[in-house]
């Protein structure tokens, strides 16, 4: 499975018109060779760099199984809380210093998950645990 975006390559600058200096939406995103039986597709945007560590911007499951693109500030069926304590997307935005790394995960999945909107990350791998037919990562910078 494969995840990109036209906005920026794989290890490369994430535009800043998706962080916190810009426009805050999140960037259109590409998925191809999805698994056959896929039932739901979740995403997770995180930064393994935070200061504190690991760092949550975006948290989504139960995109369709047939999904193969999100366009820029999609509106997508289920999210759950992020470091930012809310449940939508929030871009980039690191202490100014070096640069950090964004993992953008997709997952595909034989199920379509029945957690709350607001869940953390944390109850959504457990959902997904023993589900993943397939995965794909993206890895953006930004530097402030």
């Amino acid at each position: 499975m494969e995840i990109s975006s036209p906005a920026f390559e794989h290890q490369q600058m994430i535009p800043r018109k998706y962080t916190c200096e810009g426009d805050d939406i999140s960037p259109p995103l590409f998925f191809k060779n999805i698994p056959e039986k896929t039932q739901s597709l979740s995403l997770i945007i995180e930064d393994p760099d935070a200061p504190r560590g690991v760092f949550d911007h975006w948290i989504v499951w139960n995109l369709a199984g047939t999904t193969q693109s999100l366009e820029e500030g999609a509106d997508v069926p289920k999210q759950g809380k992020n470091g930012f304590n809310v449940s939508y997307y929030r871009g980039p935005c690191p202490p100014p210093g070096k640069p950090h790394r964004y993992f953008i995960k997709v997952y595909a999945l034989d199920i379509a998950l029945n957690l709350p909107e607001g869940s953390s990350k944390k109850s959504l791998l457990d959902a997904m645990e023993g589900h993943i037919l397939g995965e794909g990562e993206l890895i953006g910078i930004y530097q402030r």
